[in-house]
């Protein structure tokens, strides 16, 4: 049986073979358009882009982990950041290699190639390290070494962030396995969710808040966990079109004021930053 990462790879080298790249090329020619919606409106968005994200990359030097499509690579590159896009997928090189023929960015995107615990890039060098929807991708010891050699990427003054999903009420999780969602059945069928499951790149493991907190506390001086989609998640029950994206906006407004009582048990994901690294990981 292949181990996790295995399956990871296979899983993305599918996905990612032969990439339309047309419309990343049209959403980063007209930049503002695509941001002003995609903040406001979509979830990992608006999480990992919080705190003028947006405004503070020009100039600066940044690593994603798990890069896939490029997309966030492409908009950051096209913000004027110096970015550095990993991936364990060799598909994504090529998408790398075709967004900097076809693009004029002010540097081009560089492609870390496989994996990112091999690289050789040296210490203290970003100013951000970031992962949209990565982290729940590793097993648990898997993460924490990701997360050392986050440290240790880090400039003093960085920042780590990652969207992820969140898992902080055992009901409602529950629930969710026994609802069918896309390629994925539902639990009620046991053999067809069995047959799913063998081959999901996901790994069995935590994604609470609090398990979070707590890894980054071992590794970091500084952790947030930001709850994201309390309300959004309501949107499924609009169709696609203008009154669902009206709906998250407001939504996605009106959850930041939550209480954290109410947001961290119902929120479906979070954005979890880092800063300042510890001193005795540096080394």
């Amino acid at each position: 049986m292949k181990n996790n990462q295995e399956k990871n790879k296979d899983h993305y080298e599918k996905l990612y073979a032969n990439y339309d790249i047309k419309n990343i090329l049209y959403w980063i020619n007209h930049l503002d358009e695509f941001l002003d919606s995609a903040t406001t409106t979509e979830t990992s968005w608006f999480a990992l882009y919080q705190g003028n994200f947006r405004e503070k990359l020009k100039g600066k030097k940044v690593l994603e982990m798990g890069c896939g499509n490029c997309i966030n690579a492409a908009v950051m590159a096209a913000l004027g950041a110096e970015v550095y896009a990993n991936d364990i997928a060799f598909s994504s090189r090529e998408i790398v290699k075709r967004l900097n023929e076809n693009f004029n960015f002010r540097y081009p995107i560089v492609f870390v190639e496989g994996d990112f615990l091999k690289n050789d890039l040296p210490s203290a060098s970003f100013d951000f390290v970031v992962g949209k929807a990565f982290l729940h991708h590793l097993t648990l010891p898997v993460e924490r070494q990701f997360l050392k050699e986050t440290a240790r990427l880090l400039k003093p003054d960085g920042e780590a962030r990652f969207f992820e999903p969140a898992v902080n009420s055992m009901l409602l999780d529950k629930i969710r396995w026994h609802v069918p969602v896309g390629k994925r059945p539902s639990k009620f069928d046991k053999k067809a969710f069995r047959k799913w499951k063998e081959a999901d790149p996901h790994p069995e493991r935590s994604l609470s808040s609090r398990h979070f907190e707590t890894v980054g506390k071992e590794i970091f001086q500084d952790v947030k966990v930001l709850p994201v989609g309390t309300l959004e998640r309501f949107s499924k029950i609009f169709k696609w079109g203008e009154k669902r994206n009206r709906f998250k906006k407001w939504a996605l407004e009106k959850e930041i004021d939550f209480p954290d009582f109410i947001n961290r048990p119902f929120t479906r994901s979070q954005l979890i930053a880092y800063r300042r690294p510890l001193d005795n990981l540096k080394s």
